[in-house]
């Protein structure tokens, strides 16, 4: 928020009490996108139009005439989510509406595989809209398959030995398009994740926000430990907050580093690791970071 013309940090008491997502939602107990949605929604406010495909959060979101979203809310094919959040942005324009946010917002199928062409699209034109992934990191919509955002080794429905191949990083990729805002988020930092909303509505062009969003189901985790398992995906520094503004990157939580052991074994999607595989991971993660090793 700004305050005398200068960005000043948001506390909870500047987050408003309404919620313009959440109730009535059909999501289960501890749904990561559920937390994400109503979050998000604290910053965007009422001016706001949300696209969304076919996923997860599309149906506990509401159907046929009944909704749990206060906005307007258009569910879009699978593979359009970004095409049609560009035409409602072109469609605003022509009649020189200029305040209201145009949101596509898709799970991980919806924007790192089936529908990267219409995302690619909308960044490459810098069309004035916000692309949001809320990443559970496997397809949970259609029974828990593995995706490109499916970390390595982790077992899913359709590859129960665990997948061999690493998770696409969707973030790069999405800087490579020369787009103004990029950032990760996840529920276990709202307010992190409040002011990457508040910037991305800001900026003049295309925004990309990738949201960890734990699922208990597909993670095999207890249905109140989402938002515990998202913050030792933080702290462990698997998962890394950061923003990258014009090209320039910004960590925007240091990780105290504990074991990444510590998330990995509180889920039942990774109890077939390994000691190596373990510390294989351990290791990617110390040099991502220039550690030598973990404390």
């Amino acid at each position: 928020m700004r305050k005398g013309g200068e960005l000043v940090k948001m506390t909870l008491k500047d987050l408003p009490q309404q919620d313009l997502f959440g109730p009535g939602n059909a999501g289960c107990r501890g749904c990561g996108a559920a937390i994400a949605g109503r979050q998000a929604m604290k910053v965007l406010g009422a001016r706001t139009i949300i696209t969304m495909p076919a996923s997860c959060m599309a149906t506990l979101s509401g159907l046929n005439q009944k909704t749990a979203w206060s906005i307007p809310f258009y569910h879009t094919l699978f593979e359009i989510a970004p095409a049609v959040s560009s035409g409602i942005r072109a469609s605003l324009e022509a009649q020189g509406i200029k305040d209201v946010n145009v949101v596509s917002w898709a799970g991980d199928a919806g924007t790192a595989d089936i529908g990267f062409q219409s995302l690619s699209g909308a960044a490459e034109r810098n069309d004035n809209i916000i692309h949001v992934c809320y990443d559970n990191e496997m397809y949970m919509n259609t029974g828990g398959q593995s995706g490109s955002q499916t970390p390595i080794y982790a077992m899913t429905s359709n590859q129960q030995k665990g997948k061999r191949t690493g998770k696409k990083d969707m973030l790069k990729i999405m800087v490579a398009h020369d787009v103004g805002y990029v950032a990760s988020a996840t529920i276990s930092h709202p307010l992190d994740l409040a002011e990457k909303f508040k910037k991305a509505a800001a900026h003049d062009g295309f925004s990309y926000i990738h949201i960890m969003a734990p699922c208990y189901r597909g993670w095999n985790i207890p249905t109140d430990q989402s938002v515990a398992t998202a913050r030792k995906a933080v702290e462990s520094g698997f998962w890394e907050l950061y923003e990258v503004v014009d090209g320039k990157k910004t960590r925007t939580h240091e990780p105290s580093f504990i074991p990444v052991s510590e998330y990995l074994m509180s889920q039942g999607r990774f109890k077939n690791l390994s000691t190596e595989q373990v510390k294989e991971i351990q290791d990617a993660v110390n040099s991502h970071f220039g550690r030598k090793e973990a404390k």
